[in-house]
């Protein structure tokens, strides 16, 4: 499938729910938000039919994502039913990493192909403080989990914040000695319009990419250690997308960067975002929406593949600097 601008779109990204066990400052509120009614949440079956009309179409990689994904109720069948779907390559996730250390290996036995691992701080009463129900320790626990199935890639994220003062070496230091991918991603403040964001940060916190990686090259020179180089197309990991990528000479992982905000990556953007609720969305910045919820529901497949052309065809050339959205991310989907 090809977008008005030409691009090929063949990776959706499926919230599985808007719940999550923990209360991340820049997400949501200390008591959460409300919840959407068990009727308007799509069940198992109807996602498994949705992915089976995407592939038909082209998708070929799938991820799940939330709210939490691990939290909802039969994921690990439902990875084993989109791992059977003809067509599809890949499948990843997205987690807060607290589930881990007791579904990892469920998850790569039912198929689950990677992971994508959210975390923002290495320090423990930091992290603990944007959470606000986590523990380091626990997601600390997940990584190793995850490395221990066999899950290919790690990725883990981090959303570079200046007010945070994060050690950006020590996360970027992580990928030396294993097979994890540090990610550093822009501060983006969707969800702000509408008051989901609650973290207190603002523009002024935005880090560019550019200053995290030469943050990451200051440090290595003050400890006389070798400085991050250019990873090539052929050696990056599984499902790069819009990421440059790094790494320390001799580092068996690498070092990411994810700049939406600096350096705009949305003419090679290639994916749509399905929400728990079934709503498809052509750009996590736009909330333009279209609804696969009735056409699941009510229609034939034929009905749900002319949501994915409409939505395909409204799919805009970029988000003009657009950032906050009336729908947080638990609601839209990592």
């Amino acid at each position: 499938m090809k977008d008005s601008f030409g691009r090929n779109i063949d990776y959706m990204r499926i919230s599985l729910t808007d719940r999550c066990n923990l209360r991340c400052i820049y997400c949501m509120p200390p008591e959460g938000i409300p919840k959407m009614s068990h009727v308007d949440i799509l069940r198992n079956e109807e996602i498994v039919r949705i992915v089976r009309v995407a592939a038909d179409l082209g998708i070929k990689s799938i991820r799940l994502t939330g709210g939490e994904p691990l939290v909802r109720k039969g994921v690990v069948g439902l990875i084993s039913d989109i791992r059977a779907i003809d067509g599809i390559e890949n499948i990843s996730l997205t987690t807060n990493a607290v589930l881990l250390p007791q579904m990892a290996g469920d998850l790569k036995a039912a198929g689950l192909d990677r992971v994508n691992i959210s975390l923002d701080t290495l320090d423990p009463e930091q992290f603990t403080e944007i959470t606000r129900l986590g523990k380091l320790e626990t997601v600390l626990d997940g990584i190793e989990a995850a490395l221990a199935v066999g899950l290919d890639p790690v990725k883990i994220n981090a959303v570079t914040v200046r007010r945070l003062n994060q050690d950006f070496y020590s996360f970027a230091s992580m990928s030396i000695d294993r097979p994890l991918h540090m990610r550093f991603i822009e501060y983006m403040p969707v969800g702000s319009s509408s008051g989901f964001d609650n973290s207190g940060w603002g523009p002024e916190d935005v880090i560019s990419s550019e200053e995290v990686r030469e943050a990451i090259n200051a440090s290595a020179r003050e400890k006389a250690l070798p400085e991050l180089i250019e990873v090539r197309d052929e050696d990056k990991p599984l499902g790069y997308g819009p990421a440059k990528y790094y790494r320390f000479p001799g580092a068996k992982g690498t070092v990411g960067f994810i700049s939406p905000l600096s350096k705009h990556f949305c003419s090679e953007c290639n994916r749509l975002r399905l929400t728990a609720d079934g709503k498809l969305r052509p750009c996590l910045f736009s909330d333009v929406e279209y609804d696969l919820h009735e056409a699941v529901r009510t229609g034939t497949d034929a009905d749900i593949a002319e949501v994915f052309y409409t939505a395909i065809g409204a799919k805009p050339d970029e988000h003009h600097d657009k950032v906050g959205t009336e729908r947080g991310m638990s609601a839209i989907g990592g």
